[in-house]
């Protein structure tokens, strides 16, 4: 979804780099995936196109950090009044 987004903190010998993957359109999500030593990030259309791909060595990735775009309320996310709780 739009907003999502992944931050790479990578070990760079004497600093730390940090890289963001953002899902820049409508439709679009941020999908990682690792194995083999390898850590990928990826931006991907609805139809399963990688638009932009992030690669780093799984052995220098220090964090990774998944950023979700603000989601809106829905009318069921309320909670009706018997699950409420109340201070008597």
């Amino acid at each position: 979804m739009k907003g999502d987004r992944v931050e790479i903190v990578i070990d760079a010998g004497e600093s730390t780099r940090t890289y963001e993957v953002v899902a820049t359109r409508a439709g679009r999500r941020v999908d990682v995936t690792h194995g083999r030593g390898i850590v990928e990030v990826t931006e991907v259309t609805r139809g399963g196109t990688a638009v932009r791909t992030a690669r780093f060595m799984a052995a220098r990735v220090l964090a990774l950090v998944e950023h979700p775009a603000p989601r809106g309320a829905r009318a069921d996310d309320e909670q009706s009044p018997s699950a409420r709780v109340s201070a008597a």
